[in-house]
């Protein structure tokens, strides 16, 4: 992977903002608990994506990569990944298991985080896939951690119609983006991504080695 658009001195503004996001994505106990608000189960479902790291970086990851790839992948992705979650979440929410590795999240992290940063140009069609496959993984997850702690599936969709709006909007406006110094802090906010997944992956492995 090339990093050659990072600069090679940070200051130490830049290193206090960079220690910040680190201690702020380091990753705790994983928690596969819903939010509650007390605000009924859509808001519940709202809060719980704006609020879960393991759910939201993701989101944004594929957001960012898609709007670097031109509308089409950006249109696609749209409607791709909620379409997506919300299948995925009906199936986990009526199977209540989790077929997946604890690795997974971390997975998500440093593939899209990597593409992402690495700011290579992808066919709309592995774009699409890529948000599909998000899609189903992240929104089993959500399914299984719903009937696990007996929520209303009404949560679910509060979750899927805040990926919606957050894909469109952060999507289009990075397509709308043409200075060269902005598609590079779109990179950077990548790597960063990158950086958590391999921290979170790390941190789930330590005790195996």
């Amino acid at each position: 992977m090339n990093w050659t658009f990072l600069p090679r001195r940070v200051g130490p503004p830049r290193r206090i903002g960079g220690l910040f996001l680190i201690a702020l994505l380091w990753p705790t106990a994983a928690e596969a608990h819903l939010v509650n608000t007390g605000l009924g189960p859509l808001y519940d479902g709202i809060s719980h994506l704006l609020l879960s790291m393991e759910d939201l970086l993701p989101v944004l990851a594929i957001a960012l990569l898609a709007g670097l790839n031109g509308p089409v992948a950006g249109r696609r992705s749209l409607f791709a990944l909620s379409g997506a979650w919300l299948a995925g979440g009906a199936l986990g929410y009526s199977t209540g298991l989790n077929v997946f590795p604890d690795t997974i999240t971390c997975l998500s992290f440093l593939i899209l985080g990597g593409l992402t940063a690495a700011d290579r140009r992808l066919s709309p069609h592995l774009v699409l896939a890529l948000a599909i496959t998000l899609g189903l993984v992240h929104g089993w997850l959500n399914g299984v951690a719903l009937q696990t702690d007996e929520l209303e599936f009404l949560s679910l969709v509060g979750i899927d119609a805040t990926v919606f709006v957050l894909i469109g909007l952060i999507s289009a406006v990075v397509i709308a983006m043409k200075a060269v110094w902005m598609r590079i802090v779109v990179r950077v906010a990548g790597s960063w991504i990158a950086a958590s997944g391999l921290l979170m992956l790390g941190w789930s492995l330590r005790g195996s080695i």
